[in-house]
């Protein structure tokens, strides 16, 4: 039956999803990572060097579905859309009623998830399953029905498969579990059970680590090397104050309420989980989107909360207030965190996105557009390029495509109109994906602007010819000045040359 607030419900959610898909420039294509993810759809696995399984999952729906952009952009919307149920949900199990749920949609939908949802990634998923654990528990501490702990063990190895990240709530939620009253589900047995279906339904993925000399630790390493030591710690708690910036008061009012508000006390671990939760990667420099995770369950408490105190009196009057902020703030903010101005429209407003610090990119220096609108450039122009390219190869044989990089090679085999051209890399998941055997008569090799041998003297050698076709020119992309070159008619076995680079590569020498 679809009362009023199911119909409201029903509303917010239709409206997430059609902003995703609204938000969004024509002139920007797909993300790299987008393009690395949508090829693990043909590589099906049960892990891969830069994620766990569940994207892959999700590409290989998207592959079923036709392998549109229509369908990479829909399933990130829904995960937003369904991070809203979940916080409409834990708001109506806190006992908030309809303008505590209004302000908790609202919140949810006005806020930095509008960006986080606009990409292929794990992100997004990520966020929701924070919330969905987060939720369960609620649940559990209200109801005490053991059954919220199967589910959370459920929620956590889903979210463990998507995204590593899920184990920073693990490891504030002890401590936090520790210190407060509910340190007595210890001696439930039930909490034994769960973790042992958590551990069952998370094993086939250890057990690829294990059999791939755990490759998230060298991941996580290189990641700590080339990109977090980059990370300033105060930068990621300024960011923290940016995620929700038009409902900051949501979030402060749920941090008040678990200290005064007498229903909200036992709920009081959150906080605590927060606070070692946040604490743990700032120590650790984590970057900041990694924590938004944490406050979609703040924003339902903080919703009930201000309900209570809105409810009379003269404070009455002032309910619409928390409800427009958020609108009129990121309609403020749209135009600077959501690509939805063109690249030379955002050139030319430069100030106002290095105010924000948006033009830093990984390197920790300041660029002509933010890193994610960038990695949205230049990679239709690259596929056509390389099609060109291969239309101008003279001998027969196998032709490869190698690449500097995955987003190159997931590009090329996302756009090429030539089915029987692949392209891949000895750069992340492709360095598995590589057919070291077929014999290779021509190369296309694309090279990044940084590589210093524009002549390809390295490849001479192997070679009868070598020519440069093509380069990319738009301006604005992070790829600009990549470079394409043709090499025909191999005169040494090629294949033996890939393996080994792999095994180069898999080993950590040059």
């Amino acid at each position: 039956m679809l009362t009023r607030k199911n119909l409201l419900l029903l509303g917010f959610i239709c409206l997430k999803v059609a902003l995703q898909y609204f938000l969004i420039n024509p002139e920007y294509q797909l993300h790299r990572d987008e393009y690395l993810h949508l090829d693990q759809a043909h590589h099906l696995a049960w892990g891969y060097l830069s994620v766990p399984p569940v994207t892959s999952w999700v590409s290989y729906l998207i592959f079923l579905l036709g392998n549109g952009v229509f369908w990479v952009h829909f399933f990130p919307a829904l995960f937003g859309a369904l991070t809203l149920l979940v916080v409409w949900k834990t708001i109506e199990t806190l006992g908030g009623n309809l303008y505590a749920l209004v302000l908790g949609a609202v919140t949810i939908l006005f806020s930095v998830l509008l960006r986080l949802n606009l990409l292929h990634q794990p992100n997004s998923l990520d966020v929701l399953l924070w919330t969905t654990l987060y939720f369960t528990l609620v649940k559990y501490i209200k109801s005490e029905n053991p059954k919220w702990l199967y589910w959370a063990a459920v929620s956590f190895a889903l979210g463990f498969l998507n995204k590593y990240n899920i184990a920073f709530l693990v490891v504030g939620l002890l401590p936090a579990l520790l210190l407060s009253p509910q340190r007595r589900v210890f001696a439930n047995k039930h909490l034994y059970f769960s973790l042992a279906l958590a551990l069952l339904l998370i094993s086939p993925n250890l057990i690829w680590q294990y059999t791939h000399d755990f490759p998230v630790v060298t991941h996580m390493n290189e990641l700590a090397r080339t990109q977090l030591v980059n990370v300033q710690r105060t930068g990621f708690l300024k960011e923290q104050l940016l995620y929700f910036i038009g409902s900051i008061y949501v979030i402060l009012a749920a941090f008040i309420a678990f200290f005064i508000y007498p229903p909200f006390t036992r709920y009081r671990i959150f906080f605590w989980a927060y606070v070692f939760t946040l604490g743990t990667f700032v120590y650790l420099r984590a970057k900041g989107y990694y924590a938004i995770g944490l406050y979609p369950i703040f924003i339902a408490f903080g919703s009930v909360y201000l309900e209570y105190l809105l409810q009379s009196g003269w404070r009455r009057y002032l309910r619409p207030l928390p409800l427009l902020l958020p609108v009129l703030i990121m309609i403020a903010l749209i135009p600077v965190i959501l690509p939805t101005e063109s690249p030379a429209e955002i050139h030319r407003n430069a100030a106002r996105y290095e105010a924000l610090g948006l033009l830093r990119w990984e390197d920790g220096k300041n660029h002509d557009l933010p890193q994610d609108f960038a990695d949205m450039l230049g990679w239709k122009e690259l596929a056509h390029k390389v099609d060109s390219t291969n239309a101008l190869v003279e001998g027969k044989g196998r032709t490869l495509v190698l690449c500097d990089n995955y987003g190159q090679a997931g590009a090329i085999n996302f756009y090429s109109k030539n089915n029987d051209l692949h392209a891949i890399s000895l750069n992340a998941d492709y360095i598995d994906w590589i057919d070291l055997y077929t014999p290779i008569e021509n190369l296309i090799l694309i090279q990044d602007a940084t590589d210093t041998d524009k002549g390809r003297e390295r490849e001479k050698p192997f070679f009868d010819r070598i020519r440069l076709t093509g380069e990319i020119e738009n301006r604005f992309a992070r790829e600009q000045g990549t470079r394409i070159y043709l090499l025909e008619n191999a005169k040494v076995d090629v294949n033996k040359i890939l393996r080994q680079e792999v095994y180069n590569k898999k080993h950590g020498k040059d």
